[in-house]
């Protein structure tokens, strides 16, 4: 058969295939701070408007110079607009299901809900701040971690002052909730 009648599976980047961290749990909406959402639309739109068309563009060009089997431009091109439309589909469904919530809209509670951000004592003595953020905004090395987050589901409906434990691989290790703020985020 010649290659040009058959479908290259490069498997599609939706909820099937994501890994564990990324999926949202069933029956859950996915909540993102302002913050997050506006970065998902500008990904998204940065793809439709500019990316996208870009790679359409040398695709032309490449399939306008003949032999196709072997042009490097328009095999990288095509297979450039699978992953881009991938993406494109993956933050169309993400922003379809997003619900956003403003963490400043808590006020002054000192419970921990999402959008919180928690400075807390690990064992006693480590100090360390985390805020509680959507699955898609998760970035553990700026101390965002995601609301499903085994850490975040110890956390959350806790207050400032509690004591708890938490499960590590490492072994039990004892949190003591120092501050519970809900601010914007970047």
């Amino acid at each position: 058969m010649n290659k040009a009648f058959t479908r290259e599976q490069d498997g599609d980047e939706d909820e099937e295939t994501l890994s564990p961290s990324l999926k949202l749990p069933p029956g859950s909406k996915n909540y993102i701070t302002p913050a997050g959402h506006a970065r998902l639309v500008a990904e998204q739109e940065f793809l439709i408007r500019e990316e996208r068309p870009r790679i359409v563009e040398i695709v032309a060009w490449a399939a306008s110079n003949g032999d196709r089997s072997e042009n490097g431009d328009y095999l990288y091109g095509k297979k450039r607009l699978r992953e881009i439309d991938r993406r494109i589909r993956f933050l169309g469904k993400r922003l379809e299901n997003a619900q956003v919530v403003n963490p400043t809209a808590q006020g002054d509670n000192d419970q921990i809900f999402f959008g919180a951000t928690v400075t807390l004592a690990w064992d006693g003595d480590t100090e360390e701040t985390y805020s509680i953020v959507g699955i898609d905004e998760a970035d553990a090395a700026q101390g965002r971690i995601s609301w499903i987050s085994p850490l975040a589901r110890t956390l959350i409906k806790s207050r400032a002052g509690d004591s708890l434990r938490f499960q590590t691989p490492a072994g039990v290790r004892e949190i003591d909730i120092l501050e519970v703020r809900y601010v914007a985020l970047d």
